[in-house]
């Protein structure tokens, strides 16, 4: 390049002679713009100056034009009207990072790749005017990398043509910058919003936020979460995330210029139409987007006649409206047509009220009236009917026009919610029934209880409180599904018997509650109880299985028993109980009597629940005997409950409340413990090792890691297995689970002895029996009472001596009482027994004295 730095000839040439004073015409609106830093502007100045001094000299002016052109630090750019570079100083080759050559003669883009289309326009539109024209653009260098600049333009005439002068001064080290810009921003009535590299929402301006309906303590990258808005095409067809305006322009790195848009907000169900142009934005030395600028402006008004704005209408079930009062035309959207489906669309006002039904043209003829008397809006939801005579639900919001202060225009939006509706219905019947049987539930029963109660007219009602008799049985042991099957039976044997006398609801697991007036017959209570206990005296069939299921029902009056929902349930409850523990397959109603053995249930419950806490507990010890030689070979821990307030409590008084409350648990852990301590104090004091049996409750067996307790007990007190013997009840039989199989082996690789109590009373079934690890069975007190005597009670022992010698299991004999007895147990082969013929519960020291002489007790002839 030689010293003249001469232009291309193919661009244009800038002469001394020619070109002097459109030159300095241009430095002098550049030197005077006072945007420009002042060095820059004493530069152009200088430069403006040396022209016309020198102008006689074309040759020195050239040279001290490039001169004083290469002094100015920022990068100086010459272009032709189409945006061709014809110079280019020494800091632009230096901030482009390109040698002059690669840039003359090329377009503006290959500095400034994101400039949009027809750029130059609103340049020489503002330079035409007599002004400066100044941007804020991005360049890029070589290698890729960009730069924000600030562009400075001025024009001036070469050679007849129109040429532009430009400074970009480099923006990167400005430091109020981003204020500038976010004031920017806050003013302009468009939405702005800026998305970070990974689209999280990081800034939205005042329009933006209130065009986008976010405000409160809501942030803005909450509020536009994807899954609360559907973004739909101009097609009306939902747009996939890879065409989100906001996704491309990082992606590609390019504006992407007024994009139009459907945005869908789902909860609010409100569509608008955005019109969205995005730029991206690169950090100093970037070659990717950092970040995108978003700004939309809401031109959902001018959709609205538009077939398409109708289409998404009928994706989102919503259509619009515009009433104009004074003529009383009605126009509606395609999607409010359809929602109406008249025979002929309604063309007034009139015309779409007379859709509704009669009391709901009431509410909308005075929504109307309200928005034109006060201008407010309304929202409403309304049912009317279809041509076709099938019902339809609605919703119908509407206002004034913006800027119409006559309100002479509404406009408003109709959506169809038929569908929501259904749901509603079908969810509030759902709300109030009980899934298995069809039957109200207990929110549902409570509610009409206290309905009733709070109305004078209708108070005087009874409470039947019903219970099935050995329910538990059947589920246990014929399986969830028999039992399923039993209460859907029941339910409507339950059904047949009350009919129209009064409500019906599954309370709970086997518990129904029917709810009748005793307003015009005070007998229907007692008549609808019989009516219950009738529909029960047939058995119930399950596949090849028939077995008898009864009903224990108590009956509460209202406001004798209560005048509370809760207290008069309460008392029937109470009167149920009663009945069960009496009588079986009856009813009784509530008295003041139950009353009281309410409240005493109630008190025992609460001091059992204290009652471990102040060590009020004590165990007594049975002596297990050999029925031949009278010797104690063991001993079964009896609990006993002492409270200050109670007195001396044995265990069929507070056993059932313990295993009602839950709180068995504890007790038994504390008796387990308790038990295996004086185990070990026995031995310490050189009485050897005596077996201790200790009951386990069924809900401990399934609420704890039992194997687990046992052991660390066990090893606490350092005992062998063999000292401790479990006894279980019939129950467990049932449940052949693996974590209960698993559970009894555990246990008996320990050592421990496994007996099952009270054998014959409850669950017994062989086939069951045969699969536990068990080492005994227990002879049911219940049964040897009775003999040699009672032949049902002889037959029921001989039968239990068999199934123990038949499966190799010991047998112990609970409750022997006379010698007559212990006779009749040594010949059926039962070789130990306890009871009152040897010894009742002994204190540990009363069974320590006893044990250390071990002498035969009773008569062993």
């Amino acid at each position: 390049m030689s010293t003249s730095r001469r232009l291309p000839e193919e661009t244009s040439r800038l002469s001394a002679n020619d070109g002097t004073a459109q030159i300095a015409t241009a430095l002098d609106a550049a030197s005077s713009d006072p945007s420009l830093a002042p060095d820059v502007r004493l530069l152009l100045a200088q430069a403006r100056d040396a022209l016309h001094a020198a102008s006689s000299d074309a040759e020195t002016a050239r040279l001290r034009y490039h001169a004083l052109f290469d002094a100015v630090p920022d990068p100086v750019s010459i272009l032709d009207e189409r945006g061709i570079v014809l110079d280019l100083n020494k800091a632009g080759m230096a901030a482009y990072r390109r040698p002059r050559e690669e840039i003359i003669g090329q377009p503006i883009e290959v500095l400034n790749p994101d400039l949009p289309k027809g750029h130059l326009g609103p340049v020489w539109d503002t330079i035409n005017r007599g002004r400066t024209y100044v941007i804020e653009v991005t360049n890029m260098r070589a290698d890729g990398t960009r730069f924000p600049v600030e562009v400075h333009s001025a024009g001036f005439q070469h050679d007849g043509r129109k040429c532009l002068v430009a400074v970009a001064r480099d923006l990167s080290g400005r430091h109020d910058a981003e204020l500038r810009y976010r004031e920017l921003m806050e003013v302009i009535d468009k939405g702005i919003v800026v998305q970070d590299e990974h689209l999280n929402f990081t800034y939205g301006n005042s329009a933006a936020l209130r065009l986008l309906g976010v405000g409160g303590d809501e942030s803005l990258d909450d509020a536009m979460r994807l899954e609360a808005w559907m973004l739909v095409r101009e097609d009306g067809t939902v747009m996939p995330e890879t065409e989100y305006p906001a996704v491309r322009a990082m992606r590609d790195g390019r504006i992407i210029e007024s994009t139009l848009l459907g945005l869908y907000h789902r909860q609010r169900r409100q569509l608008s139409w955005l019109s969205v142009t995005v730029v991206p934005q690169y950090a100093a030395d970037a070659d990717r987007p950092h970040q995108v600028l978003s700004m939309f402006s809401d031109v959902t008004e001018l959709k609205r006649d538009s077939a398409l704005f109708d289409r998404v209408q009928a994706l989102a079930h919503i259509g619009g409206w515009e009433w104009d009062c004074t003529s009383d035309q009605l126009y509606l959207t395609d999607e409010s047509a359809r929602i109406l489906a008249q025979d002929t669309p309604p063309a007034t006002m009139p015309g779409m009220i007379d859709c509704l039904a009669p009391g709901d043209r009431l509410r909308m003829r005075a929504a109307l009236d309200h928005v034109i008397r006060e201008g407010r809006d309304f929202d409403l939801e309304l049912q009317g009917a279809r041509a076709d005579g099938h019902a339809f639900w609605v919703r119908v919001i509407g206002g004034g026009v913006p800027g119409d202060p006559a309100t002479s225009h509404l406009t408003g939006t109709l959506q169809d919610i038929t569908e929501l509706k259904h749901g509603e219905e079908t969810l509030r019947v759902q709300a109030r029934s009980d899934p298995l049987t069809g039957l109200m539930n207990r929110d549902a029963i409570l509610g009409e209880i206290s309905a009733r109660l709070a109305d004078p007219a209708q108070s005087r009602v009874a409470v039947l409180y019903i219970d099935l008799d050995r329910f538990k049985v059947v589920n246990d042991v014929l399986g969830h599904n028999a039992g399923d099957e039993l209460l859907m039976n029941a339910a409507r044997r339950i059904v047949r018997a009350v009919g129209t006398e009064g409500l019906i609801a599954r309370f709970g697991g086997d518990e129904f509650l029917v709810v009748c007036s005793t307003e015009d017959d005070e007998d229907r209570p007692e008549r609808v109880a019989d009516s219950i206990l009738d529909a029960f005296s047939d058995s119930f069939r399950f596949e090849k299985e028939e077995f008898a299921i009864t009903a224990s029902i108590g009956i509460a009056r209202a406001p004798e028993h209560g005048e509370r929902p809760q207290t008069l349930i309460h008392s029937a409850d109470a009167a149920m109980y009663d009945s069960k523990r009496r009588i079986r397959n009856g009813w009784q109603v509530f008295t003041p009597a139950l009353a009281q053995t309410q409240q005493d249930r109630l008190r025992v419950e609460t001091h059992l629940r204290r009652a471990t806490d102040n060590n009020e507990f004590h165990l007594v010890y049975q002596p297990q005997v050999d029925l031949k030689g009278g010797r104690i070979i063991a001993a079964e821990a009896l609990i006993r409950w002492q409270n200050r307030q109670l007195g001396e409590m044995r265990p069929d008084h507070f056993i059932g409340h313990a295993e009602t409350t839950g709180d068995i648990v504890r007790i038994g852990s504390w008796v387990l413990r308790e038990a295996c301590r004086q185990a070990a104090q026995w031995r310490d004091e050189g009485l050897g090792i005596v077996r201790v049996a200790v009951n386990v409750s069924y809900r401990q067996f399934l609420g704890d890691d039992l194997a687990d307790n046992v052991h660390g007990v066990l090893a606490e007190f350092d005992l062998p297995g063999t000292a401790l013997e479990l006894e279980f009840t019939e129950r467990v039989l049932i449940e052949d689970a693996p974590d209960t199989l698993r559970t009894f082996a555990r246990l008996r690789e320990q050592g421990v002895v496994l007996t099952i109590d009270d054998f014959g009373e409850g669950y017994s079934a062989l086939n069951y029996l045969r699969r536990l690890p068990i080492h005994g069975l227990k002879l049911s007190q219940l049964f040897v009472e009775g003999v040699p005597d009672n032949k049902s009670d002889v037959a029921v022992c001989q039968a239990v001596a068999g199934i123990a010698r038949s499966l190799g299991l010991g047998l112990v004999a609970e409750g022997v009482e006379s010698e007559q007895q212990r006779r009749f147990l040594l010949e059926l082969g039962v070789p130990v027994g306890q009871g009152f013929l040897f010894a009742p519960g002994l204190r540990p020291d009363e069974f320590a004295r006893r044990l250390k002489s071990n002498q035969p007790v009773g008569d062993t002839t």
